[in-house]
């Protein structure tokens, strides 16, 4: 599943922002995928750990993005970002 994500910049703050951007679009674009990036290694890491350290895990590791991301949001232990913050409200 792709996500579209639409912003609203009211014409004030689009001359604010193209006071310092040469193009909104790839500046929010870049942003993303700064976030994506960060996200993507800090997801890694604590997988990779978790797995390693799991003793019913004996499958090999994939070294692939897209089959390391199926592999963990499919294990029954995985949870999203509010998924874990809606169980530590409990």
């Amino acid at each position: 599943m792709a996500v579209t994500i639409t912003i609203t910049v009211d014409d004030t703050d689009e001359k604010v922002l193209l006071n310092d951007l040469l193009d909104i679009q790839e500046w929010v674009q870049g942003a993303v995928d700064g976030k994506i990036n960060n996200c993507w290694k800090r997801m890694q890491q604590n997988w990779t750990q978790q797995l390693m350290n799991d003793d019913t895990f004996t499958d090999p590791i994939p070294s692939n993005k897209a089959d390391f991301v199926t592999l963990v949001t499919s294990r029954d232990d995985y949870q999203t970002r509010s998924e874990r913050d809606a169980a530590q409200e409990v």
